[in-house]
């Protein structure tokens, strides 16, 4: 027995107030609001737009999942070193964490200017303990790890490259890019990716690209498992040039990820074979460039592979303006995180150099060039509200009230298209809500106009993937 034909009535789609029906997972009719009623079921929406369900081209789920049940130390949330050890010490004493009962804390978030650069002495004197504790950065760039947590992962059997010594030659405790070898030392709980996907809906996201890096399948087995008890949201994974084609039930296999580190940048020769492994596979590449020196470096290499449909720029953070008519030349997508304005761009203006900070974050200058440009929240390392990247993206403030590179400011619905396109294309063409689309759909509280006037006050009143309900009214 089919299920039950969903018409939400008198919706706003396109500037037309109209009726809208939903049967077996896709839109069937799009008629103009008062004729005759197809569905079965009626959802009156009174004249509040319409839209395709939300997509965000670069989250890390697990990671996300794993963040809602660790310490945050981030400097918004803790004041000041006392902050981050009444933090720590309170999971210490509680038994609070990412543990299980293993006896490991977890804490993301950190910045130095809570108290500077961690490192396992570090840790050792603010919040002594004999439990293993791991702090990452915000970033998520480096794991410090305190003497017990070093002692139990047997850092001597970590990649070298990614293990940071002092003049000695003695381990500090800072890992970079590590994160698939410590996933292989570090019990890991059961994250609640259902609860991840709750959120999502709640924002009208209905599409992710999950953009962590692993070569494992096993690793993206959480992920699989999720899509099959409910996850409400399409998912597609990039992984590394070794993870295999079929990445896991229910899971979409995207870009090949490949990152160019902000702590040591990888040789030419290596990440031009990257890119070749990933074109063996038929696969386009996700390059992580955060630095103007990795983005060079990333291009270079793209000179010798050659690009192909569907190549991407991860961050973009800094873009030279010299290199914006490059990345057009090249057919490149930036997949880029406005929110980061807001997010950190007080510290931007205290850190980076006055004759850098136009690079930073570029948005209306790619789009005036015709690169395209996709939006997304690099959740956890940003905000998973696509609604909050979108203000950013307008007003270009920071938290404290500065501007941050007005130029790169682009209108409401621009910003809001950077979030409507495919997943199979970000950058590409909004996607519509017309006959024949899946029924991936977001029920604003409001019209358009009204929610591109303040999309700071947009509530998502109801959500719809594959026609199923996801999130509010029913």
């Amino acid at each position: 027995m089919s299920a039950p034909r969903l018409t939400l009535a008198d919706v706003e789609v396109d500037g037309e107030r109209v009726d809208v029906t939903v049967a077996d997972g896709r839109v069937i009719a799009v008629d103009l609001a008062g004729g005759p009623i197809r569905g079965d079921e009626v959802l009156d929406g009174e004249g509040v737009a319409l839209l395709p369900g939300l997509h965000d081209h670069h989250v890390h789920l697990l990671a996300t999942a794993a963040a809602r049940r660790s310490v945050d130390l981030d400097p918004r949330r803790v004041a000041g070193v006392d902050g981050m050890v009444r933090a720590l010490r309170w999971a210490l004493d509680s038994g609070t964490g990412n543990d299980r009962g293993d006896g490991w804390v977890r804490a993301v978030g950190y910045h130095e200017s809570v108290a500077g650069d961690l490192d396992a002495d570090a840790l050792d004197r603010l919040a002594p303990t004999d439990r293993p504790l791991r702090v990452q950065h915000r970033t998520g760039a480096c794991w410090m790890l305190n003497g017990p947590a070093l002692a139990l992962v047997d850092v001597e059997r970590a990649p070298s490259a990614g293990v940071e010594r002092d003049a000695t030659g003695r381990p500090t405790g800072r890992l970079f890019g590590l994160d698939d070898w410590l996933r292989t030392r570090v019990p890991r709980d059961a994250p609640d990716l259902i609860a991840v996907g709750r959120e999502l809906a709640s924002y009208g996201i209905t599409g992710v690209t999950d953009a962590t890096p692993s070569s494992r399948a096993e690793d993206l087995a959480p992920l699989a498992d999720a899509v099959a008890t409910g996850f409400p949201a399409r998912v597609v994974v990039t992984g590394g040039p070794d993870l295999p084609d079929d990445a896991g039930p229910g899971l979409a296999r995207g870009p090949v990820k490949l990152v160019v580190g902000d702590h040591e940048l990888p040789s030419l020769d290596g990440l031009v074979a990257g890119m070749r492994a990933a074109r063996r596979r038929g696969r386009p590449v996700a390059v992580h460039c955060v630095t103007a020196v990795g983005l060079v470096l990333a291009l270079a290499a793209w000179d010798e592979v050659g690009t192909v449909p569907g190549d991407r720029v991860e961050h973009g953070a800094v873009i030279p303006v010299d290199l914006i008519p490059v990345l057009r030349s090249r057919g490149l997508t930036v997949v880029t995180q406005p929110a980061f304005v807001r997010e950190r761009g007080d510290e931007y203006l205290a850190d980076v150099d006055l004759a850098d900070r136009d690079d930073l974050w570029r948005c209306g200058s790619l789009l005036d060039a015709a690169v395209r440009v996709g939006g997304s929240s690099d959740s956890p390392y940003g905000p998973l509200d696509p609604w909050t990247a979108v203000v950013a993206a307008v007003e270009r403030t920071t938290a404290g009230g500065r501007t941050l590179g007005v130029d790169e400011a682009i209108g409401a619905a621009t910003a809001l298209d950077l979030y409507l396109t495919s997943l199979s294309d970000p950058g590409g063409e909004p996607r519509r809500v017309v006959p024949g689309v899946p029924a991936d759909l977001c029920l604003l509280d409001r019209p358009l106009a009204m929610a591109l006037g303040a999309p700071d006050e947009v509530s998502v009143l109801a959500t719809l993937a594959g026609g199923v309900w996801t999130h509010g009214v029913r």
